[in-house]
């Protein structure tokens, strides 16, 4: 039977494929579904067939040795029985009879089944002696004698019948079985076994004895490898095992796809049509909140999540090939590459800014947040339905596909990319697809996103205020930028899309670093390092004051105002990113002092102590040893604290390059150039453009030349600020030269603007004000 089916099977499968048409006119079968019916049911039968003689040929021994033990004793029960001192028996003693039955019994235990011809030779003998002795009227006549001869003879007939149990037949069983011959055939019934799945999700049991039955592809190549001694065994094995683990992945997609078509129907339900119910209820509207209706078509649909996920844990562990496939491993790696997929498309088709208004980002970071909290609130609903740990898989899964797209967004930053192969994040069983560019500068959203922030938040179009930390629309004054926008962005990206743009404003932070020194490098070195060294003579010391202060100062930036808009560019910039990832590091530890205060705090002494640590290193190098390279305590401690919002990015050093010609001097003049562009406002406390009209921010301003600064040694940030000193002092003393009546005219604009911009350097730079 098994053969004739094996055949038809492949004379089936081979023709209704066949290239010729005469040939697939000689099939006359009703459909696909009818042939993939015949082979899941055949190959259930060889599942069952198999385990059957599998189970008896690793009882063989046990039941061999049972059975002949109770022969045997039957044959030493009657010897007993016939020597006549028994109880109870009334028998005459034969001698010969008594003899006959121990030999028989000695001959019984000594049959051995390794040698299963000469052992089924011996039991033919002995069955046919005790047919023969049941002749004898001594025996004839004793029904007790009788029946212990027929259980005796029926142990023997099981004997021969075990003893005929041969490896050889699981050898044919799975040469029959053999099903090579459509390993490209095969594929082209993955549709109709998905169909089968949703019509049907307990078929999945017989699908699992269909595997079984393709892993047989496998048998043959493997045993001629092995025969030729080829040294590829195992990496042949474990491809050819890979493809089919796919294979049957490829196969059971279909429950989590099916799943999560339902599971839309279910966030439906649950975020626009339940109520969510108050804390106290007036009796009157309990009827409200019942929503029977909605309620029962909640369970309906949960139930049938439920019903596709009892098939697929109903299979039990499955070798594949060399690989070990756990049903449930498999439901949940489905469930996470169809979240995956849910996941990452919302984010794409979401995340596109197309106005450049905050209204349309606003509009479309709060869509993002209602879809992914339906998801969220869904997926933690029908947990306890599916045996799986939601939260769990929701938030390793959010995590990576943001870490992947920041990740890919940041090699265009890099020589050196990260390719998929390399990222820790992508993966062959659960993939995060990659989506077509919406634009030419981004690579994906998380790129448009952190450029859309960039642009809401542009230091020529908006003013930021540090009392209130937002932006603002300078003519209007309404807010752009501020808490409750940040709020939003929380809720839409979590913490994981915070941290993701987070670094991925440090990446931008480094290359615009990496040009502005390059730049600045050559530039100076070209035409101004002459003038710059005979400038920082003029200006030495710098506790006293220049001659001719006016004029020195203002021929030094006449000299170098070729440099301004490169500079001034490249500090607002780099300052209004930094701003930003201050907002976004405050987010986070607000965050986390929320949710997880002891770790918040935790994290904080740790950082505290550290700290004091490396502190006592510098002051007592020898007795105080620094973390040495191989210790991993510095950089994962470093990972926490950003992540947790527990660092300041205007303290970090970004890169590290060689000394800049006359950098300090450089910085000053950039700075006391652009200060007379700027006025302080009572009204808003804060100092603001004198034009507004393309004009740069303030703030991203200060923060700009101090996250400069910050890139070289602390001397360059004294000497600079030593400048500033003398620049401050120069023109109080002319001011206080030019007295007229005893009066002593205010202050110049100049002096204080400068000391505006010192307050604020200190405060923001945390530099000491002594």
């Amino acid at each position: 039977c098994l053969r004739d089916s094996n055949a038809t099977l492949r004379w089936l499968m081979l023709h209704i494929n066949a290239s010729t048409k005469k040939l697939k006119d000689l099939v006359n079968v009703g459909s696909h579904q009818d042939l993939l019916l015949f082979l899941m049911n055949l190959a259930q039968f060889e599942f069952v067939l198999k385990n059957i003689f599998q189970e008896l040929l690793n009882s063989k021994q046990a039941k061999w040795e049972e059975c002949r033990t109770q022969g045997s004793e039957r044959m030493k029960e009657l010897g007993e029985y016939f020597s006549g001192e028994k109880a109870l028996t009334r028998v005459k003693k034969n001698e010969h009879l008594m003899n006959w039955f121990n030999d028989i019994s000695k001959q019984i235990s000594s049959l051995d089944f390794s040698d299963s011809t000469l052992a089924g030779r011996k039991i033919q003998q002995l069955i046919q002696a005790l047919e023969e002795v049941e002749q004898f009227h001594q025996i004839e006549g004793s029904l007790q004698v009788k029946t212990f001869l027929v259980d005796t003879r029926q142990y023997l007939y099981q004997m021969i019948r075990i003893v005929n149990i041969k490896d050889e037949i699981m050898y044919t069983i799975a040469i029959v079985s053999d099903v090579s011959y459509c390993w490209e055939i095969i594929n082209q019934y993955i549709d109709y076994m998905q169909e089968g799945i949703k019509q049907d999700p307990r078929v999945v049991i017989k699908l699992r004895s269909t595997f079984l039955k393709l892993s047989s592809i496998l048998d043959l190549p493997l045993v001629r490898i092995n025969q030729a001694h080829s040294p590829d065994l195992i990496s042949v094995s474990e491809y050819y095992s890979s493809e089919l683990v796919a294979y049957v992945r490829r196969v059971l997609e279909i429950v989590p796809k099916s799943m999560f078509l339902i599971l839309k129907r279910i966030i439906d339900v649950q975020t626009n049509q339940i109520l969510e119910l108050p804390t106290k209820i007036e009796k009157e509207r309990v009827r409200e909140f019942a929503q029977l209706d909605q309620r029962y078509e909640l369970a309906r649909m949960t139930h049938a999540i439920s019903v596709f996920t009892e098939g697929i844990l109903a299979m039990e562990t499955t070798l594949v090939g060399i690989i070990q496939v756990d049903p449930k491993q498999l439901l949940e790696d489905g469930i996470r590459k169809e979240l995956v997929l849910q996941i990452a498309r919302a984010m794409d088709e979401t995340l596109v800014f197309k106005t450049g208004k905050i209204d349309d980002m606003e509009i479309r970071l709060k869509e993002l947040a209602n879809i992914l909290d339906g998801f969220r609130r869904s997926f933690q609903y029908i947990q306890d339905y599916v045996n799986i740990q939601g939260l769990r898989i929701w938030q390793e899964e959010f995590s990576r596909i943001v870490n992947y797209y920041v990740e890919q967004e940041c090699n265009s930053f890099l020589k050196k990319k990260v390719f998929d192969y390399q990222s820790n994040y992508q993966s062959t069983a659960i993939p995060i697809p990659r989506f077509a560019p919406h634009d030419s500068e981004s690579v994906n959203m998380i790129g448009r996103f952190a450029r859309e922030l960039l642009n809401q938040t542009n230091c020529r179009r908006t003013t930021y205020l540090d009392q209130m930390s937002a932006w603002y629309e300078p003519n209007t004054g309404r807010e752009l930028m501020g808490i409750k926008a940040f709020g939003g962005l929380m809720k839409s990206v979590g913490v994981f899309g915070v941290t993701g743009l987070d670094k991925l404003l440090c990446f931008m932070t480094v290359k615009d670093l990496q040009s502005f020194s390059t730049q600045t490098r050559s530039l100076v070195q070209k035409n101004l390092k002459a003038f710059l060294k005979d400038f920082e003579n003029d200006l030495h010391p710098t506790s006293t004051i220049p001659t001719n202060t006016i004029k020195t100062y203002t021929a030094a930036i006449n000299k170098t105002k070729q440099l301004w808009p490169i500079f001034i560019d490249t500090a607002t910039k780099i300052g209004q990113m930094q701003l930003i990832r201050r907002q976004l590091a405050n987010l986070l530890n607000f965050s986390c002092k929320l949710d997880s205060n002891t770790l918040c705090a935790a994290l904080d002494n740790m950082n505290n102590a550290i700290v004091t640590d490396i502190k006592a290193h510098y002051m007592n190098p020898d007795t105080k040893p620094y973390p040495s390279e191989d210790n991993p305590l510095l950089s994962e401690l470093s990972k926490y604290l950003e992540a947790t919002g527990l660092h300041d990015p205007c303290t970090k050093i970004y890169i590290t390059t060689a000394p800049l010609p006359a950098f300090p001097c450089v910085m000053f003049l950039f700075v006391v150039s652009q200060l007379p562009k700027y006025a302080y406002s009572s009204t808003l406390q804060s100092v603001l453009p004198k034009k507004q009209k393309d004009s740069h921010d303030w703030m991203p301003f200060v923060m700009g030349v101090i996250t400069l600064l910050r890139q070289f040694h602390n001397l360059h940030t004294q000497q600079f600020l030593a400048y500033l000193g003398q620049y401050v002092r120069g023109y109080t003393n002319i001011a206080l030269q030019a007295q007229k009546d005893g009066k002593i005219e205010e202050y110049p604009e100049e002096v204080v603007t400068v000391l505006l911009f010192l307050e604020d350097f200190c405060r923001l730079g945390y530099v000491d004000r002594k």
